[in-house]
């Protein structure tokens, strides 16, 4: 049933997602894999990232018509495992486009990496380790 091949799709809201996409796919690498092209009454306005060829991804969404307001928690982390020490070039591109340098809830994620919230206030921890390390 579910198993490493399963496509994923995290959802959620944006107050903008033209400054999502700036931080997701200009700052952070992401690849626009699907966007709505035109407002649509009734419909949501859509953008969604991840990585070519990968088997997850981000869809943002945003309703103008009922807006609805992103409410992230300090644990509400997207963790990225890099194995490598966080690029500070990569954390000032992700500053550069809206992102906001946070000390992690958990003291885990600043010993082990770097913790940026993200326009909408939701976090991405850049993790210097790998997974399972």
């Amino acid at each position: 049933m579910i198993d490493s091949t399963t496509r994923v799709r995290i959802a959620r809201p944006s107050r903008d997602i033209a400054a999502a996409e700036r931080f997701y796919v200009d700052a952070l690498g992401l690849a626009v894999q699907w966007r709505s092209t035109e407002r649509v009454s009734g419909e949501h306005d859509l953008l969604m990232v991840g990585p070519p060829g990968g088997s997850w991804h981000f869809e943002l969404t945003h309703d103008p018509e009922r807006p609805l307001e992103p409410t992230p928690t300090v644990d509400d982390l997207f963790v990225l495992y890099l194995g490598a020490p966080v690029d500070e070039a990569l954390v000032a591109r992700l500053e550069e486009a809206g992102g906001t340098r946070v000390a992690s809830h958990n003291p885990y994620w600043d010993e082990h990496g770097v913790t940026i919230a993200d326009p909408d206030g939701y976090r991405l921890v850049l993790c210097s380790r790998t997974w399972g390390a």
